[in-house]
Order: C-alpha cells, then structure tokens, then sequence
C-alpha cells in the first residue's frame, strides 16, 4: 500500500496546480481519506464505514448524467409521448452502469485514462481523429451546461441569458479551483449539487403524484414514429456521456494506489458499489424529469410545453403551486453549474491523454465554451440546442465506447481485471444498438 505522504493529484489523476504543502506530500484530507482506503481493503473497516473512502468518483461522472440536456430531452419527451420513452430512460442507465463501471476499471487495473490508453494503443491518425471527435464531444457538452445554467439563472434572477453564460465560466472556474485543496472537497461540492438536484426533483414528484401503472406501462418497449425516436437518441445522448467515459477512468487511475492483483480486485469491487449508488441516483433523477412532463404536462394536452424551459418553469408553477417552479430553476441550476465544471474537468484529461500536453484551464475553457456562447448570442432556442446538442453527444459514444472495450478485454493491459467474456459481450452489444439507432436517425432525418 501506498505511504500516506503520497504525490498530491488533481481529480483527473494529474498533478494539481498550486504550491503542494510539502514535498510528495498529500493534502490532509487527501491523506485521510486514502489511510481510510487502505483500512478498507485490508478489512479494518467494518459495515458501511468501508465503503465511504470509495464513494467519489462516480458521483462526479454522474453529473454528467443529469446535466440541462437531461432536462430537455427529458421533459421534451414526457410532454410530447407521454410514459412512451420511459423505458429508454431506465435502459440507458442501465447501460451508463456497465459503461462507467468498466471506465473506473480501467484506471484500477492500468493506471492509464481511456485517452492514454488510446494514445498507447492506435496509430497517430487514428489518435488524432478520436481526439477531433472528444473535442466536439465537449463543445456539444458545453452547449448543454451553459444553456441550462444561463437558463436557469434567468429564470431565478432575471438575468439576461448572456451574462448569465458567463457567471457560468465563472462558477465553474471557482468550483475547479477547489482542486487546489484537495480531490475530496470537489467530490464533496459536486455531491452537494447531487444532493439538491435529487431534493428538488423528489418534491415536484410528490407535488405531480403520478400513477404507478402509468409509469410501469411506459417500461414496455415502443416507439411512436421519427419524432420519438428523435427523442430516444437524444436520451441516451444526454444520458450515456462520451466525456465522462475518458473522465471516470482518471478520477480512479490514482486515487487509491494499489499494485497486487488482489488488492485491484477488492478497490474495483468498492468502486463498484460508488458506481451502483451514484448511477441509480441519477437514473431515479432522469426517470421523474420525464414522469413529471408526462404527468403535468401530456396528460393536460399540453405537449408543446416540454419544447420551452421557460414555458416548463411558468406550467409547474401554475399546475402544481407550491413554489414548484422554483423548485425546478433550482435544479436546473445546480445542474448546469456543476456539469460545466466536470465538463472541463473531462476535457483536460482528453487533450492531456491524446495529445500529451496541458493547456491553461483558463484556455480550456474558452475554447470549449465558444460555441455555447455563440448560440446564446444569436437567440437560437435554448431547448432546441440542447436537444441537437444530445444528438451530437450520441453520435460521439461509440468513437469513446469501442476503445473502451478493445482496451478493457485486453489481458496485457487489464491484468486480473480483464473484462470477462459475457461482460464484452453485453458492451458489444449495447455499442450495436447504440450504432443502429443512430444510423436508423440518420436515415430519417436525411429522408426528410
């Protein structure tokens, strides 16, 4: 096990900017936690007391997975189709748990990110593509985020939806720069802004009461011609987030150090258990976005709602009173201002990992957020945007998800744990659907 004054990294695995308090010295909560984790593993910690030190990184990635372009698609397709989707929702969680869990395990069993695995694995042509297509990943993220969050504070404050954007950076730039005093405390902050989004949806869920064989119907599989399926893509765009797929492989590659096979076994199995936690968390989050729109909103015939976050916002809190619409500026708030900061978090462990090299966060983050900007200053409609943005999202996945596998079955990285033979089996088989369903859109949409 690693000694507890251990070289001080960022989140993302790599070495945090700022004076370090001592040489290769941890930060104290850094410290504690690890000391924590090596308790855990050698079974010194008993009951749930051992599985807290592990508990992190998933929650981070799973920011992702309730970000403003959740909200869009979410709300978009329970207002125009009812229950229908629902079943894609919980599917495309489902699928998020596996994709992370091999993500994490990655990181365990390699020490590398996915992006540096790439780099080692490819040719250059092929490392530079994969990183072309991360970049506009991360531009189509960050049109989701900034929207919502500028969405958001509009909605709260009143303030116009350009500055509003750039409070955003700021934000963001404030809640990264809580790396500085260590990975905990960020892991925290996000988990914070979780913790509120998770609130404030469980109330408006309450306040909508659904009926529960409305909500176990719309587990049947169907679709109702293109616009739906527009919409299912767009769901699993918003919510099985190629960017998050390089993150959570460096938000584990260093933070428990441990070298012995079976030491990697036992720190995967806890690491586990933060996948499981946060992705049911997030799918719980998704699931009551699209019961809400079906509830309030489709069932008063109002399906054109879902298609205006204002519009949304103003219905709530007529429909349901309680300060619900409050409820829901809040969320998407915290939402938007949380997933812009893991949004930049991802991006530098993609240019780091396939390029080799770091640029400022400040840079990183102007070049990302230019699109986003560009289109709140041109008045383009924001839930519009955001769904496109998802459909975008969802063409990148499988440039992230098939080295993901390749990396993962391959015993010379992966060491004890590589993927077993049913587990690439299912990750082929999600990739498939995954490809077919985007091919299926493309058809559609060139077919007119």
């Amino acid at each position: 096990m690693a000694d507890d004054r251990v070289k001080r990294t960022s989140a993302a695995g790599a070495p945090a900017d700022g004076p370090a308090p001592g040489p290769a010295e941890a930060l104290p909560g850094d410290a504690l936690v690890l000391r924590a984790a090596e308790d855990s593993l050698a079974g010194r910690r008993r009951g749930i007391r051992r599985f807290t030190p592990f508990l992190g990184p998933a929650f981070i990635a799973a920011v992702a997975y309730i970000d403003p372009g959740n909200f869009a698609t979410n709300m978009a397709a329970g207002a125009r189709y009812g229950f229908l989707l629902t079943w894609v929702v919980v599917v495309a969680i489902l699928m998020s748990m596996l994709i992370q869990s091999l993500s994490a395990k990655l990181g365990i069993a390699s020490g590398m990110n996915l992006a540096e695995a790439c780099r080692s694995r490819y040719p250059r042509p092929v490392v530079l593509s994969l990183w072309v297509v991360a970049e506009l990943v991360a531009m189509a993220t960050d049109v989701a985020e900034f929207i919502g969050a500028a969405v958001g504070l509009n909605l709260l404050f009143g303030i116009p939806l350009l500055p509003a954007a750039l409070l955003t950076a700021v934000a963001a730039f404030i809640i990264l720069g809580l790396q500085s005093r260590g990975v905990r405390r960020l892991e925290a902050v996000i988990a914070g802004f979780v913790g509120v989004i998770v609130l404030a949806f469980g109330a408006q869920v309450f306040l909508a009461s659904p009926s529960g064989a409305d909500v176990a119907g719309g587990l049947i599989p169907g679709f109702d011609g293109r616009g739906s399926l527009l919409l299912a893509v767009g769901i699993l765009g918003a919510t099985v987030m190629p960017h998050v797929i390089y993150l959570h492989s460096a938000l584990t590659q260093r933070r428990v150090p441990v070298t012995d096979p079976e030491s990697k076994r036992r720190l995967f199995r806890f690491e586990m258990v933060d996948v499981v936690i946060a992705m049911t968390i997030a799918g719980l989050v998704n699931v009551s976005m699209l019961v809400i729109a079906a509830t309030v909103f489709n069932k008063a015939g109002l399906t054109g709602v879902g298609d205006d976050l204002t519009q949304v916002y103003d219905t709530l809190g007529t429909a349901l009173g309680s300060h619900a619409e409050i409820l829901f500026g809040i969320a998407l708030l915290a939402s938007g201002l949380s997933s812009s900061s893991v949004g930049t978090l991802a991006g530098q462990v993609v240019m780091d990992g396939f390029l080799g090299r770091r640029i400022p966060v400040g840079l990183r983050r102007l070049i990302t957020m230019a699109p986003a900007i560009i289109i709140i200053a041109v008045g383009v409609n924001p839930v519009v945007a955001l769904v496109l943005s998802q459909v975008v999202l969802a063409f990148g996945i499988p440039f992230a998800l098939i080295p993901l596998i390749q990396v993962t079955r391959d015993r010379r990285v992966m060491g004890a744990l590589v993927n077993r033979a049913g587990t690439t089996a299912i990750a082929i088989a999600i990739s498939a659907i995954i490809i077919a369903l985007n091919i299926v859109l493309l058809t559609l949409l060139l077919g007119g």
